[in-house]
């Protein structure tokens, strides 16, 4: 177990718009600038800033370039590597939050109410990373007491457009967590573990609001969708290479919560049909 560290670096005190703001936090290079990150601007600017190609990552990360496999059931026997895990999914809500405000930045040119709701999610991210540091100091660790891989940032900058993004990690990625959340929420009160199975279960809740989001935006500026095709096979056709469907869904897939987003059950079918 690690002591708390003792000298921390916050990002700007004072961004002057949304954008800047957005630049700060990727840029921002400890834990707790990342989970205590100063109030956002009331507005956008009229000035373009190019998004950093990659997160700011200082002293207290230790970046790996291979993630851990997967955790089985008997290993979350133990403390330890329940910990571990939480890391891991702290580390996930990280990169999202640091990729919302990446999407801020690179797709300037999208609806603002588009870029509004993405700094909404956004705040919801690092909410739900607070949650799991909380999790993680109650028993002895904080952020940062582990190795994390930055893989959402190897990927989803490949993205051409704000369709693809929306696809990618609203539809994808955290359509996903509906389904892992939901798997360890079981998982962590098998091994005894109530108040992370708790956790888990209120983190796939929540996700649900951030997966309509993204679909009720993909299905609004999707050319493809507007010419009739069937959503499933739009968002397939939307994720970069070398990303598919096979990445974006857990074991058991989560139907009730992916259709509390609104993903009807052709697409939840579909998705749980798809072989590579």
């Amino acid at each position: 177990m690690d002591p708390e560290p003792t000298t921390l670096t916050r990002p700007t005190p004072q961004s002057s718009t949304i954008e800047r703001w957005a630049r700060d936090y990727i840029l921002a290079d400890s834990w707790e600038a990342k989970l205590a990150p100063p109030p956002v601007p009331s507005g956008f600017g009229d000035e373009t800033i190019e998004p950093p190609a990659r997160p700011g990552r200082g002293a207290s990360f230790a970046v790996a370039s291979h993630g851990e496999k997967s955790t089985g059931k008997s290993a979350l026997k133990s403390a330890e590597r329940r910990a571990r895990l939480v890391h891991t999914f702290l580390h996930h809500e990280l990169q999202a939050a640091e990729l919302m405000a990446w999407a801020i930045l690179r797709f300037a040119d999208a609806p603002p109410a588009l870029r509004r709701g993405i700094l909404g999610v956004l705040g919801d991210e690092v909410r739900h990373m607070n949650l799991y540091a909380g999790y993680l100091r109650a028993r002895g660790y904080r952020p940062g007491s582990f190795p994390v891989r930055d893989w959402f940032w190897e990927r989803l900058p490949a993205c051409p457009d704000v369709v693809s993004f929306l696809a990618t990690m609203g539809l994808g990625l955290e359509g996903a967590n509906l389904d892992h959340a939901s798997r360890f929420a079981e998982r962590f009160r098998e091994a005894g573990d109530e108040e992370g199975g708790a956790l888990e279960e209120l983190i796939a809740r929540e996700e649900v609001s951030h997966v309509r989001f993204a679909l009720t935006w993909f299905a609004r500026l999707s050319p493809r969708v507007a010419r009739g095709e069937p959503l499933f096979d739009a968002w397939r056709a939307s994720l970069p290479p070398p990303l598919s469907p096979i990445l974006m869904r857990g074991e058991p897939l989560s139907r009730a919560l992916r259709e509390r987003a609104g993903l009807d059950a052709a697409f939840v079918d579909a998705l749980a049909r798809y072989k590579p």
